[in-house]
């Protein structure tokens, strides 16, 4: 959950570069909140109509963390030294899905890149200054 918090924090913020972690638990929790949203706009009647399944609560959702997942990614992205513009090869049908989902799971590059020190060895570094203060 801190990770979904801390990319909410970041709501737009493109520069910097984020781990794994942080791109993959923003993703399960943003789904969990989705379906949840769904489900309440279910509950509760907020249908557009009664084909589509979701409503008003989904859509404010959704438009709410647009931004946020869409910046996460271009950060995610930075992390294996890619530009954000990489976003657009899912747009190429089934490779590009395929292609920019290995991006998206790739361990960053080790070390500084072009976009920033590497967060997972900042991390490491954090923790450890902070268990040697215990």
């Amino acid at each position: 959950m801190k990770w979904y918090l801390k990319v909410l924090k970041q709501y737009a913020d493109f520069t910097g570069r984020a781990r794994r972690t942080e791109y993959w638990m923003f993703v399960l929790f943003n789904m969990i909140f989705a379906i949840a949203a769904a489900v309440l706009d279910n509950l509760l009647g907020l249908k557009f109509t009664p084909e589509i399944p979701y409503g008003f609560i989904y859509l404010i959702y959704g438009l709410a963390t647009f931004i946020p997942g869409l910046a996460v990614m271009v950060r995610r992205l930075h992390d294996v030294d890619k530009s954000g513009w990489w976003f657009f090869i899912g747009l190429i049908p089934i490779i590009g899905s395929i292609w920019l989902l290995v991006l998206l799971a790739t361990d960053g590059t080790p070390g500084t890149n072009q976009y920033g020190v590497n967060p997972k060895e900042n991390f490491n570094e954090i923790n450890e200054i902070g268990q040697k203060q215990l």
